[in-house]
C-alpha cells in the first residue's frame, strides 16, 4: 500500500514515526504537534491575506478602469472633457440623464404579458 504523500509507503512512515518518537521522547511530541499546527495556521492565515490584498487591488483597478470608461463615454456624449475638476454634480447629472434613458428603452416585463 503506498500512500500519495511523497510515495511513502506505510512501513517508512511507521520508521519515521519510530525514529522521531525515540529522538524527541514522548513528552516533546506533543508540544512539538502544536507548534506545528501554529505554524501551519499562520501559514494559512499569511496566504489568505496576501489573496485578499491581490483581490482588493484587482477589484480597484477594475473600478478605475470602468470609470475611465464611464468618462469616455461621458465626453462622447457632451462633447467635453471630464476631468478631476469638474464638479460631480455634473458627473451625477449626466449619469442620471444616462440612467433614464437607459429605463426608458427597457420594456416592462409586465406590460409584455397584459
Amino acid at each position: 500500500m503506498s500512500l500519495l504523500f511523497f510515495d511513502f509507503g506505510s512501513g517508512e512512515i511507521l520508521l519515521i514515526v519510530l525514529a522521531v518518537f525515540i529522538i524527541f521522547g514522548p513528552s516533546k511530541i506533543p508540544e512539538m504537534a502544536r507548534n506545528l499546527g501554529k505554524f501551519i495556521n499562520e501559514i494559512k492565515r499569511a496566504s489568505e491575506d496576501i489573496k485578499t490584498e491581490i483581490n482588493r487591488e484587482a477589484d480597484r483597478l477594475e473600478r478605475e478602469q470602468r470609470l475611465a470608461e464611464y468618462k469616455k463615454k461621458l465626453e462622447t456624449e457632451k462633447g467635453t472633457t471630464v476631468t478631476e475638476e469638474t464638479g460631480t454634480s455634473e458627473v451625477k447629472e449626466a449619469k442620471k440623464k444616462t440612467d433614464e434613458e437607459n429605463e426608458k428603452k427597457v420594456e416592462d416585463p409586465k406590460a409584455k404579458t397584459q
